[in-house]
């Protein structure tokens, strides 16, 4: 059964400049790291509060999971100048970052914040490349090929061994609805 998620593009833009915000003060973040806080923050969501945050559909790249919509959208921020681009050197690198020209609305829900805080605190410390890698790991990046959307069930996936308690509550479920391996 395929989930459905509908694209919220408000929330995708507040999304964008909450992190840009938050991550002012973080001389590692370009586009590379911005799409993976963007793709943790709503794989996150997904799996505790049932829905992502935006909708927004990811796809399978080289550096990892980034959203089809970004592009676009950011194109229409600069166009009516809710933010601009700075090209910078980090690192003898060409990084381009996301910056924020207006404050952030408050449509994230107070547990949503919660989520995209703890996902930038996770990677404060990381680059792009560091990020990069990290994100191969996830299984939906796996199970995809390139220009593969990777679907949101995905973020229930664990590649954690089960633990004897999961196990147990598994069989229960299993002998009350009566299925059998």
């Amino acid at each position: 059964m395929a989930t459905k998620v509908e694209f919220k593009d408000k929330k995708f833009r507040e999304l964008i400049l909450y992190v840009a915000h938050k991550s002012e003060g973080d001389p590692r973040l370009g586009a590379v790291k911005l799409n993976k806080i963007l793709f943790y923050s709503d794989f996150n969501a997904f799996r505790e509060l049932g829905t992502s945050i935006t909708g927004a559909t990811y796809q399978h790249l080289a550096e990892g999971p980034a959203p089809r919509e970004l592009l676009p959208v950011r194109r229409a921020m600069i166009d009516s100048e809710e933010a601009k681009i700075e090209s910078r050197v980090y690192f003898g690198r060409k990084q381009n970052r996301l910056v924020p020209l207006r404050p952030v609305d408050q449509l994230l829900s107070p547990d949503e914040r919660r989520i995209v805080d703890e996902v930038i605190s996770e990677f404060w410390h990381m680059d792009a490349k560091q990020i990069s890698r990290y994100s191969h790991d996830e299984y939906g990046w796996r199970l995809t090929d390139e220009g593969e959307t990777i679907p949101y069930a995905s973020a229930l996936f664990s590649a954690d061994p089960l633990t004897q308690e999961q196990i147990e509550r598994g069989q229960e479920v299993a002998k009350r609805h009566e299925w059998s391996p």
